[in-house]
Parts: structure tokens; C-alpha cells; sequence
């Protein structure tokens, strides 16, 4: 990450702090705070491993059950950890297409006033959002500082920054790409254990039920009024300029042939032909599946966000130069996930004391709080407090889904709400942890002390909201078996 010049030296203090107050100084204290003292986030999930492996030694799983579990356990999500790599490289390369590119700066070109630019760049990064949270922070970066160039507007680039993450940072889970939607729908991707506490639930009963969609509406709108009204006004702006912030976005002229054997790389034949493979497929898919299976397939999914990127970017060496840029960003999932795995092995698997294991344990805690309101509220409080030490959505729902869809199943809450309660309250955390900004601030050539103080405020304000909506719309559920897929 680049440092900032001289200039950005005489806004913001040493701390980073400069001229914020309330909330938004809170906030910077707590962003200096995490970035000087939290580890990487790799530190956590084996930090987790250990204290995971420990508790069941405490409830009575001998050192052999234990040490197994987590050896056979760590390789079971390996489809599931590439699928989210996937997910990232592919929103990537779609982000960073010509096709795109000439769409933002056009769509920057839209709003008439600083304040209304903010609002808008939040707006489109969670409408993108929906689609692909991967699509969604490169876009809303790309955005944030085409709006920055113009010379006729000037707008806060943090503030701009912030609202460019509130894809990811408010409402990704709501989407599409929902890491555990997107799990829960896919039997294939779903370790044993825990296929058989919940069955298999499609989109039609999680992210497309009309709770799922007015809460993703509310949130949006919440949003967006938010980052309007926080946008700094007058002598509080700070340009991109005044940050040290360089906003040349030209792209760099392709290398030019240099022998024949290449021709196919700078040839558009191969992907249009790609693309009209996988146009046949989908079109197949939708005149012999239900709508809903055909959508809910992760795979499926992949593959045409995938093409799309190799078509949109005209030539394969196009298409490679921008995989080659976007595969750093997929480094944590990778090297996350199997310690992600291993953990729900031990949980599910390791048992002490009554042939009990730890997840049957906090499956037993869960259930004892009841159903109805008392329920979702404390599962959004636990999944969002969980997030601020385990920051990956897909990761968490395989350490949190197996005690907790078993104490739904017990207190009779649906599955399927279960699921989204998760979804609604996983983006919260990602308010005030800064891990997956990382691609963004990339983007934006930026700290994470400059965005928090925005995304704090929105935390502040969306708390609340999402515990009355899990608490209210759960009331409007009925109980659900599992549904086992065929031959299971």
C-alpha cells in the first residue's frame, strides 16, 4: 500500500485522527488501534484451530479423536475453498474489463453534487454487490475514483472510499454470491456432517424469500441515507489530491507480438466461441431445470461469470493479464479455509463425555434460549461478534452452522431464516473489521483508517435495524424439515 505524500502529512495527524470528531473520531481511534495491534487474519483462524482443539479436550474427546478430526477433516472443503476463490478472481476480472470500464465512467458522470455522489457509489456497490460481492468492491473502487477525477465535483475520496465498500461491508451476504447460501444450496460442496442437519435449501427458501429481499430493500436504503448525510461538506473535504492519491487509471498498452505462435492470444475467435458454448449451456439449463436450481448453482455461477470475463476482455492475453492481477486477492481464502475445515471436523466430530461433541454441546446452549425472536436476536449477536475474530463469511457459517442449524432444528425456527439471520448480521462486522477492504483499498490507494470512520457510522446505525428485522420477519416463518437430496 502507498504511503501518503507530504501533502496528506499536513491534513492527518500521526494517528491518523486529524480533525474527526464524534463517531467518526471514535472510529479512527479504534481503525489506529486494529491496525497496530490485530494480526493477520491467518493468526486468528489458527489461533481458532487451537481453541477449538482444546475445548473438546476439556469436554472429554481424547488427544487420537481430536488430532484425527482435524487431519481428515481439513481437506473436506477443498471444492468449496476454490469455488470462493473463484468468486473474487471472477469478479475481478469482470471489474476490470474495457466494457466495464467505459460503464463507470460514464455512470460517474451521473451525480450532480458531492453529497449526492457519495450516496450514488454506495448505491451501485450494493446493487453490483448483489450480483457478486468480488464484482462489487473493484467496481465501487473504480467508481469512487472515476467521480474523483472529475474536475467539476469535489468530493470526499474517503468518503467516497467508504461507500464504495458498503457492497461488501452491508449487504453482500443478501446476494447471489452468499458464501453460505450458496453452500447450503450445493450438496456436493457440503461436508457430511452437516448435510445432514440441514438438508439442502435453495435460494427460494433463503436469499429469494420476500423477507430476505424487503430486508436487503431496507438496509439499501438505510444505506444510502447514511452515506449521503455523513459525507464531509466544505472546508472538511479531503480530495484525492489533498490525500496524495494518484488517479491515473490509463491502462497499459498490451505487450505487442512477438512471434507467430501467438496469434490466438491477441485473436478474439477463442472467446466468442467460449462465450457461445456457455450461452448454449445456460440457455439448456434453464429449458430442463426448475429456475430456481439452475440460479443456485454455484458452479453454474462461476462458470459464466467466468467466460463473461474471458469475452468482455476481447483477447486471452487480456484476460490473463487481469487474472494474473487479480489472483493475490484470492491468497487469504486459500490458505484460510482448510484451517476453516479442519475446525468444524473437531466440532463435529471429536466427542467426549456421552458421546457429546462441542457442537452438540452449543447446539444443547442455543436451544435452551428458545424460539421466536430471543433466538434469531442472540444467533445475529453471536454471528456478528464471531466475525470480528473470524472474518470470512463462508468460514464462519462452516465453524457456526452446525450447532446452530441443529438448535433451529430443536426450537423449530426455520432453516432457511436461519440461514439469512446469519447472512443479515455476517456483513456487520465487516463494518468495522478492515480484512476484506483489502482489495478495495488496493484500488483506491488508501488505509483502512480512512474508510472506518464512515463505515463505523454505518455500523452504528445498522445494528439496531438488523436486530429488529431478524427478530420481526423470523415471526413470519414456519418450520421446515430438512430436505435430503436424492439417494441420501
Amino acid at each position: 500500500m502507498e504511503r501518503y505524500s507530504s501533502v496528506a502529512n499536513t491534513v492527518l495527524t500521526k494517528s491518523g485522527i486529524g480533525e474527526e470528531r464524534g463517531l467518526a473520531r471514535i472510529a479512527q481511534r479504534m481503525a489506529a488501534w486494529t491496525e497496530k495491534w490485530f494480526p493477520d487474519a491467518y493468526i486468528f483462524a489458527l489461533a481458532g484451530v487451537i481453541i477449538i482443539a482444546v475445548a473438546a479436550l476439556a469436554i472429554g474427546a481424547s488427544p487420537q479423536s481430536i488430532a484425527d478430526s482435524f487431519g481428515n477433516g481439513f481437506w473436506d472443503l477443498t471444492a468449496f475453498t476454490l469455488q470462493m476463490a473463484m468468486v473474487v478472481l471472477t469478479g475481478y476480472v469482470v471489474a476490470t474489463s474495457p466494457p466495464v470500464a467505459k460503464l463507470i465512467n460514464r455512470l460517474a458522470l451521473i451525480p450532480a453534487t458531492a453529497r449526492t455522489a457519495v450516496s450514488f457509489v454506495a448505491l451501485m456497490s450494493m446493487s453490483v454487490s448483489f450480483l457478486n460481492w468480488g464484482l462489487s468492491l473493484i467496481f465501487g473502487g473504480l467508481l469512487a475514483r472515476a467521480i474523483a477525477r472529475r474536475k467539476d465535483l469535489t468530493v470526499d475520496y474517503r468518503a467516497l472510499g467508504a461507500a464504495a465498500f458498503m457492497g461488501l461491508g452491508a449487504v453482500w451476504a443478501l446476494g447471489l454470491s452468499s458464501s453460505a447460501a450458496q453452500l447450503q444450496a450445493t450438496a456436493a460442496s457440503l461436508p457430511p456432517a452437516l448435510l445432514k442437519i440441514t438438508g439442502i435449501l435453495d435460494f427460494g427458501t433463503t436469499i429469494f424469500t420476500w423477507q430476505s429481499l424487503l430486508t436487503l430493500a431496507i438496509l439499501m436504503a438505510l444505506t444510502t441515507v447514511i452515506a449521503h448525510f455523513s459525507a464531509p461538506q466544505g472546508g472538511s473535504i479531503r480530495t484525492a489530491a489533498d490525500l496524495g492519491v494518484d488517479l491515473d487509471d490509463e491502462p497499459s498498452e498490451p505487450a505487442p507480438r512477438s512471434r507467430p505462435g501467438e496469434w490466438l492470444e491477441y485473436s478474439m475467435i477463442l472467446p466468442i466461441l467460449a462465450g457461445i458454448l456457455t450461452l448454449g449451456w445456460l440457455v439448456s439449463q434453464f429449458l430442463t431445470k426448475p429456475f430456481l436450481t439452475v440460479v443456485s448453482s454455484l458452479n453454474g455461477y462461476l462458470l459464466v461469470f467466468l467466460i463473461l470475463g474471458l469475452v468482455l476482455h476481447g483477447t486471452p492475453r487480456n484476460f490473463l493479464q487481469a487474472v494474473t492481477k487479480a489472483v493475490p486477492a484470492t491468497a487469504g481464502i486459500l490458505v484460510q479455509f482448510p484451517l476453516y475445515a479442519a475446525m468444524a471436523a473437531i466440532l463435529t466430530k471429536a466427542t467426549g463425555h456421552g458421546g457429546m461433541t462441542i457442537s452438540a454441546h452449543l447446539a444443547e446452549f442455543f436451544s435452551d434460549i428458545g424460539s421466536g425472536g430471543g433466538f434469531a436476536v442472540v444467533i445475529a449477536l453471536y454471528t456478528a461478534l464471531l466475525g470480528l475474530l473470524v472474518p470470512s463469511g463462508g468460514g464462519k457459517w462452516l465453524v457456526e452452522a452446525p450447532y446452530v442449524m441443529q438448535s433451529a432444528t430443536d426450537v423449530q425456527m426455520n432453516l432457511g431464516w436461519t440461514v439469512q439471520i446469519y447472512n443479515i448480521a455476517e456483513a456487520l462486522p465487516n463494518l468495522i473489521n478492515p480484512f476484506f477492504m483489502l482489495p478495495l483499498l488496493a484500488v483506491l490507494k488508501l488505509r483502512a483508517r480512512d474508510l472506518v470512520g464512515f463505515t463505523f457510522l454505518q455500523f452504528v446505525f445498522h445494528l439496531p435495524v438488523v436486530l429488529l428485522l431478524v427478530w420481526l420477519l423470523g415471526m413470519t416463518f414456519d418450520f421446515v424439515p430438512p430436505v435430503m437430496p436424492p439417494g441420501k
